[in-house]
């Protein structure tokens, strides 16, 4: 233990992997909140443009976070999800146990040498997310980065969103399908890979869901055009990822 207490007391990054004796751990630590001009945004859009599902979760102090924080992985975890389990709670820190290598890490290396392999974890991803949807939860960030996996065994890491506290179930979980599909649709090394991944999701996924997505969808279209006039001005990822998933599942949610 004593790595661990040199750890959280000279550590400074928000999170860091601290090397126990018997065991690897992760310190995430937090902050208070900076400015609240990307979430004032974020509630103009979804109030003035219609679009409810980009309204932001409620801006909470360090300790509210930590307390979000705490009952979503207790949440999922009692539904039978694989998540961190907490090693130490402090004031405006959380221990936790490591779950596996982010799928992020492992795509990485299969990018040059095995697409099947790559693609087929982003299609892994679809799947686990309709097993959560079917569970009647939602992730509120989903990205390979915050999903691990350890010997095949799959689990889910940085519970921070909760949507469905400020729209219903349905919207939140259509929110995360549309997330995850900005790196799906742009990562996929193979064209048929999005149809793989939205029907691995669709086939576990509740229906109010999947009816929820087509109706959200018309509303983030309108935005294409000017993503696409944006996209000629100046390249950038976050477009790039946009309007390969809004028009990806503006397509699939009509056929």
């Amino acid at each position: 233990m004593k790595a661990l207490l040199a750890a959280l007391a000279a550590g400074r990054e928000r999170v860091e992997r601290c090397e126990l004796k018997d065991r690897t751990v992760w310190i995430k630590r937090y902050r208070r909140p900076g400015p609240r001009l990307g979430s004032r945004a974020l509630a103009f859009a979804s109030r003035f443009g219609g679009l409810a599902m980009l309204r932001p979760s409620p801006l909470l102090d360090i300790d509210g976070m930590i307390e979000r924080e705490v009952r979503q992985i207790e949440c999922f975890s009692a539904a039978g999800f694989r998540t961190p389990q907490i090693v130490y709670r402090g004031p405006t820190v959380l221990v936790l146990t490591h779950l596996g290598l982010p799928v992020s890490k492992h795509m990485g290396p299969l990018r040059e040498s095995d697409s099947e392999a790559h693609d087929q974890l982003l299609v892994r991803c679809a799947a686990e997310l309709g097993r959560l949807h079917a569970a009647g939860l939602c992730h509120g960030r989903p990205h390979p980065r915050d999903f691990a996996i350890d010997e095949d065994a799959f689990g889910f890491l940085d519970f921070e969103e909760v949507p469905a506290t400020v729209m219903p179930l349905a919207t939140a979980q259509a929110r995360d399908v549309w997330l995850l599909f900005l790196q799906v649709a742009s990562r996929a090394l193979r064209p048929e890979t999005p149809d793989r991944a939205f029907a691995a999701w669709k086939l576990a996924a509740p229906t109010q869901a999947v009816h929820a997505l087509g109706e959200m969808m018309p509303a983030i279209t309108r935005l294409l055009p000017l993503a696409r006039f944006l996209l000629r001005l100046r390249q950038g990822q976050d477009l790039i990822r946009f309007i390969a998933a809004t028009a990806y599942l503006a397509n699939a949610t009509q056929s």
